[in-house]
């Protein structure tokens, strides 16, 4: 006869080669991996290029390739970046396509008030205008091999929620 209480334990979801085992693993996966990102970035020494690396480890397609073009083009021209950007939200976001689960999208604002890029004359790259914190919407994909599960695919700037201030 069966104790009470005790009973057959649900199986421990795992992820299959396509994808993540559950929204709440997707959203961890994704966040874990942007805030390395951000991480990564706020290290970065334009003047050292082996510092890159670990900010190209958090990324794939799209997003390489331009975070790969910035950080060569502000190195090649001098320039210097001070401060340190600070993530402020982070929030699930609807993707293009609700079926695809090896993809996860994040509304993420970005506390940049202060960060500063100089070039090699000393003046300010930063626009005046700019906000405190900037609002992006976050593409990931699954990896198994990445170190939380998803790699950055893409960035894009947005408007709306989460409001950014």
């Amino acid at each position: 006869m069966p104790r009470a209480g005790c009973g057959p334990t649900a199986p421990t979801p795992t992820p299959t080669p396509t994808g993540f085992a559950s929204e709440e693993e997707a959203f961890a996966a994704a966040e874990a991996t942007y805030r390395a990102y951000v991480d990564a970035l706020n290290q970065v020494d334009l003047s050292d290029p082996s510092t890159f690396d670990e900010v190209y480890r958090w990324t794939t397609g799209d997003a390489n390739a331009a975070i790969r073009t910035s950080l060569s083009s502000m190195a090649a021209e001098s320039w210097t970046v001070s401060g340190e950007s600070t993530v402020t939200v982070v929030e699930l976001s609807p993707t293009d396509d609700d079926n695809n689960q090896d993809k996860v999208s994040l509304a993420v604002c970005v506390d940049v008030s202060g960060v500063n890029v100089i070039d090699a004359d000393g003046i300010s790259q930063v626009e005046s205008d700019r906000r405190d914190e900037e609002p992006l919407t976050v593409s990931l994909k699954y990896s198994a091999s990445a170190p939380y599960g998803a790699l950055i695919e893409s960035f894009n700037g947005r408007e709306g929620e989460p409001g950014c201030s």
